[in-house]
């Protein structure tokens, strides 16, 4: 499933086949659309589209070209129309200096106005940002604090994308990203969060590559979200998921999606069996979201064995099963072995993704209940010293820098394969961790922050 965040099919260009268009688009899996307006007659079509189509929202606004038209009663048909229950932004607004069809003054004075309307509606905004960075991060820095959005289509740079997200606005990536010129917005699009991350078409503007110089429309959708997935070293359904959950979370569309048991990322299953942790860590992703890969592992209660292995299924479909969720598996220790019990019996291959604090939660070698179940550990060292350990992860356990130390090396006796990780942040010497990893005798894996999955 897919959502298009952004186009326009009220537009002439669908004139002949609107109808046609939207039933092509729900057959290659696009289940919501969100219309955007940008000038008060594509308002008014917009408007009436989405009456007739209730999987086809509506964004109002009026766009920067046309600026100069939002006089005292386009503003206050705009009041009224953002009061309707499919209207879900204010947008598509901004600012344009490519063209200049209205002065810049004047739209920045219309931009400004139209953040405040979706302020006072509770309703977040559509960006429109063409050869104008500076001021379009000048105005969303004073108007924003208050209301959310997306760069829309965006074609800025990385310094540029930083600061929008630094302000909580999504990134929405269309058809360009296919193009061979496309360096610049191919590394935007290495660096956004998953949790940042919208895709459109901006049909019938920008068809992607196979479908370039053909009009384009919300089926093409499925072209440029294989290269984002592509680019980022994820799956298109990868994709499809984040995007899709992403859309919905910003716009208040759908359903949301319930805490999953069994999670698949390219090749393995992870499974998030606890919620709880006995570190607080500072770079921890369940602090800022509940999503993994667009899947939601904020569990209402905590899984039985049982309920594990069924949601599992047949574990030799995977690379491996990992114990990996946004809590501390071990600290659901009977679990993690009735489950790679029954993993092992069935061919497949177990690794546990833990911080180490397994031996201290239970008071005591909890290892060789592990051994000849669990084929890997990987395991969060996070620093290179007490001190720096304890100020990045605040644990539980006073001792617990030389906890993880004393349980990285038993777990050495205990699988072939055990791993260290550190989170590549400021606080930490990457460079010290990998001289400790080799000391244990272990490989180290270095995650940037803001990375998971």
């Amino acid at each position: 499933m897919l959502i298009d965040t952004h186009c326009h099919l009220d537009m002439e260009a669908f004139d002949n086949d609107r109808s046609d268009v939207i039933k092509r688009a729900d057959k290659a899996g696009v289940k919501y659309i969100i219309n955007a307006g940008s000038d008060m007659e594509s308002n008014i079509k917009g408007l009436e589209l989405s009456d007739k189509y209730p999987h086809i929202y509506f964004a109002v606004g009026i766009h920067p070209h046309d600026s100069k038209t939002l006089d005292d009663p386009s503003y206050n048909k705009l009041k009224k129309w953002v009061k309707q229950p499919n209207v879900v932004a204010v947008g598509e607004i901004g600012l344009d200096y490519h063209y200049l069809n209205s002065p810049k003054g004047v739209q920045i004075e219309a931009f400004r106005r139209q953040i405040s309307l979706a302020k006072e509606s509770g309703l977040p905004i559509i960006v429109h940002s063409r050869e104008a960075k500076n001021d379009t991060l000048r105005v969303l820095r004073e108007e924003t604090t208050e209301t959310s959005g997306v760069l829309h289509c965006f074609s800025g740079d990385l310094d540029m994308a930083k600061k929008v997200m630094e302000l909580g606005f999504y990134i929405s990536i269309a058809g360009p990203v296919t193009f061979k010129n496309a360096k610049t917005l191919r590394e935007v699009i290495k660096i956004v969060p998953d949790e940042f991350l919208l895709i459109e078409t901006d049909a019938p503007y920008l068809s992607p590559v196979p479908m370039r110089g053909k009009r384009n429309e919300p089926a093409f959708i499925e072209h440029t979200a294989r290269v984002i997935a592509e680019i980022r070293g994820i799956s298109y359904s990868d994709i499809a998921r984040i995007t899709t959950h992403n859309a919905k979370r910003l716009f208040g569309i759908g359903e949301p999606a319930k805490g999953e048991i069994a999670y698949r990322i390219r090749d393995s299953l992870y499974l998030n069996i606890t919620n709880k942790c006995t570190n607080r860590c500072s770079f921890c992703v369940r602090f800022r979201t509940n999503y993994v890969k667009g899947h939601n592992l904020r569990l209402e209660k905590e899984p039985t064995a049982l309920q594990v292995i069924k949601a599992i299924k047949d574990p030799k479909d995977y690379k491996e099963v990992v114990f990996c969720g946004i809590g501390e598996p071990l600290m659901r220790l009977d679990v993690v072995k009735k489950v790679s019990k029954w993993i092992k019996e069935q061919g497949g291959k177990v690794r546990v993704n833990t911080n180490g604090h397994g031996n201290m939660i239970h008071g005591r070698d909890i290892l060789p209940e592990l051994s000849g179940i669990v084929d890997s550990f990987s395991i969060s060292l996070d620093a290179e010293n007490k001190k720096k350990y304890n100020k990045a992860c605040k644990p539980e356990f006073k001792d617990a820098f030389e906890g993880v130390i004393a349980f990285i090396k038993e777990a050495k006796k205990t699988v072939s394969e055990v791993q260290v990780t550190v989170v590549n942040i400021p606080l930490v010497d990457v460079e010290k961790c990998r001289e400790l990893a080799s000391e244990l005798g272990v490989r180290l894996s270095i995650r940037n922050f803001n990375e998971v999955g």
